[in-house]
């Protein structure tokens, strides 16, 4: 039985450095280039994102073999993320969106008929899709959210506004959180296509980093929606939302050991191949050697508590504020080692010159997104003053 174990472990493992390695080419390949481009224009490369799922069927992780995904488990879904990142978190971070929010979620929570034919448009590229949970007055405080959802013959209508929806004003579907019941748990979850009567999309937002991910608004007024695009049971949306937030927290955490890892790469090969000053490469210096070797230890420190958490979470024994304290912990060793290897760089790394910078503002938005890291604290205290009480 033990050797049996191993075996299987064994077996999982070199599929996982197979996939590693094969993604980190793709991408270093396809994506490097087209970076800095299309994050100066603020828009998304959808072909390359359908390319995505044409050459490497990626595009339906963990989803099984026989409906048309790859039928891999979610850290194989968290090593893509991370190994892309290091190229393009603008753009892994649409593919995030459709991969982790729409796809895996849909996925996890439905096996009826017309869903399933909804997933194998996404997983084609046919559709780029997201989810819709945020509004203008509720961001991480989910259970606030003030979308109506009400049921009108064959048909549920609903009513509201979502915003900061990545791909919302390029996507075709959306898993649509709304509010259904008058408890203060009684959410629903919908799936809303773009060419529904009374859904319109605003403008594309301008921002500091993600720019190669297209951000915007969702309004939703009488908008209608057929009976059997509800997934799962009419006011029962709450724990498939919870348990999916703590598996988008850790993708976000896997793209911030992304772009660590490829800045720890950058400013090392700039201080010991690159760049001298008084006569000795930049690495003899201690003040360098400090950003270097503190970088790099975070890193691997980051990286090991993501896919140890990830780890649990498949196997369902993860505590709640697990996939909190990775993100908490990952994004920020994200921002603070892109910022080290701007200041190893100097004026090449604040330049466009090397892609620091670019890593730098892209890493911002991941102590943001999927939870602020403000809420996290929040979350995670609680749960340790719950321990201590029990």
């Amino acid at each position: 039985m033990a050797k049996t174990v191993q075996d299987a472990n064994e077996g999982e493992r070199a599929v996982h450095e197979t996939l590693r390695r094969v993604v980190r080419s793709w991408g270093q390949r396809e994506l490097e280039c087209q970076a800095g481009d299309y994050d100066a224009r603020g828009s998304f490369n959808r072909t390359l994102f359908q390319r995505l799922g044409t050459e490497l069927g990626l595009l339906g992780v963990t989803v099984d073999v026989a409906h048309g995904g790859a039928g891999q488990d979610g850290l194989s879904t968290l090593i893509v993320i991370e190994e892309l990142s290091r190229f393009d978190p603008g753009f892994v971070l649409s593919y995030l969106a459709h991969e982790v929010l729409f796809v895996h979620h849909l996925w996890s929570l439905s096996r009826e008929a017309p869903h399933v034919a909804l997933l194998k448009r996404a997983m084609s590229g046919e559709w780029l899709c997201g989810m819709a949970m945020s509004e203008p007055c509720c961001g991480t405080d989910v259970l606030g959210m003030q979308t109506r959802a009400v049921r009108r013959g064959d048909h549920f209508v609903l009513n509201g506004t979502k915003q900061w929806i990545t791909n919302g004003p390029n996507g075709d579907a959306f898993l649509v959180y709304a509010r259904s019941g008058e408890g203060p748990r009684d959410i629903s979850l919908f799936i809303v296509e773009r060419g529904f009567r009374g859904l319109s999309v605003g403008r594309a937002e301008e921002k500091l980093g993600m720019r190669a991910s297209v951000t915007g608004s969702l309004y939703l007024s009488e908008c209608e929606v057929p009976a059997d695009h509800l997934v799962g049971s009419l006011n029962g949306a709450l724990p498939g939302m919870m348990r999916n937030l703590a598996f988008e927290r850790l993708a976000l955490a896997a793209q911030s050991c992304g772009i660590a890892s490829r800045c720890v790469e950058e400013m090392t090969q700039y201080a010991v191949c690159e760049r001298q000053a008084f006569g000795e490469h930049l690495v003899a210096f201690g003040q360098i050697q400090r950003l270097l070797a503190e970088s790099y230890a975070h890193t691997e420190a980051a990286r090991g508590m993501v896919y140890g958490v990830a780890g649990r979470l498949e196997a369902g024994t993860a505590q709640p504020a697990e996939a909190d304290a990775a993100k908490l912990f990952a994004t920020g060793v994200g921002e603070s080692v892109s910022r080290n290897a701007i200041q190893v760089l100097g004026g090449m790394g604040y330049s466009r010159n090397r892609p620091v910078e670019r890593l730098h503002r892209d890493a911002i938005l991941l102590s943001i997104g999927g939870g602020t890291n403000e809420a996290l604290q929040k979350n995670i205290a609680r749960a340790l003053a719950r321990r201590c009480r029990s």
